[in-house]
C-alpha cells in the first residue's frame, strides 16, 4: 500500500512555476527545484515524473489557468462587448507602465525557448493560442451583434490580428518600452476592427 503524501501538491507545483518561470526550462536544475520546492530528488520523480514531466505540469496549469482569466475577463452581455475588448487592450498598456515592466508571460517565455525543439510544448501553445482567438473572435462577434463593430469586417481575422497585436504589446512591455509606445499599438489594433477608443 502506497504511504500517503506528506507535502501539498499545489504548492510543490507553485514553487515549481515560479522557479521554471524565473530561470527557464533550460537554466533551472534538479537541485534548484529540490531547493523550491522542500522536496528530495525520490519524492519529485516519485510525484511528478522528471524535469520535463513536471515541467510540462507547469505548463498546462498556466495556460488553464490564463485560458480561465480571458474567459472571465471577456464575459457578459453582447452591450458590453467593446468595453470589454477596450479595457483588455487597456491591461496590455498598463504592463508596461511605471514601476516597470512585468515578467514575460510564462507561455511566452517557453514557446520561445522551447517550441523549436519540443513537441510537447509546441502543441500547448497551438492550442492555448488557438483558444486566445476563439476567445476573442466570440467577443468581436458579440460587439457586431451589439452594432459596436462593422457586421462586414471578418471576425476571425480581427481576432487573430487583435491576439497577434496583443502578444506583441507583451514582448515590448516586458523589454520596458514607453507606454505611448503601447498605447499607440493598442488604439492602432481597436481603430483597425473598427472601435476606437472612448
Amino acid at each position: 500500500m502506497a504511504r500517503p503524501r506528506k507535502f501539498d501538491e499545489q504548492q510543490v507545483l507553485h514553487s515549481a512555476t515560479e522557479t521554471f518561470w524565473t530561470s527557464g526550462f533550460a537554466a533551472t536544475s534538479l537541485d534548484d527545484l529540490m531547493r523550491a520546492t522542500g522536496l528530495g530528488k525520490g519524492s519529485l520523480y516519485g510525484a511528478f515524473g522528471d524535469k520535463q514531466a513536471l515541467f510540462q505540469r507547469v505548463l498546462d496549469g498556466h495556460c488553464a489557468n490564463v485560458t480561465a482569466g480571458l474567459r472571465k475577463r471577456l464575459s457578459g452581455p453582447d452591450s458590453s462587448a467593446a468595453t470589454r475588448l477596450r479595457a483588455l487592450f487597456d491591461v496590455a498598456v498598463a504592463a508596461g507602465a511605471p514601476p516597470g515592466p512585468q515578467r514575460a508571460c510564462l507561455l511566452a517565455k517557453s514557446t520561445a525557448e522551447l517550441a523549436a525543439t519540443n513537441a510537447e510544448v509546441a502543441v500547448r501553445a497551438q492550442q492555448t493560442f488557438t483558444t486566445f482567438a476563439g476567445l476573442l473572435r466570440a467577443e468581436v462577434e458579440n460587439a457586431q451583434a451589439a452594432g459596436d463593430i462593422p457586421g462586414d469586417r471578418d471576425p476571425q481575422r480581427m481576432a487573430h490580428h487583435l491576439l497577434t497585436v496583443l502578444r506583441g504589446m507583451e514582448a515590448l512591455a516586458e523589454a520596458g518600452m514607453d507606454e505611448s509606445v503601447l498605447r499607440d499599438a493598442a488604439d492602432t489594433a481597436l481603430a483597425s476592427v473598427g472601435l476606437n477608443q472612448t
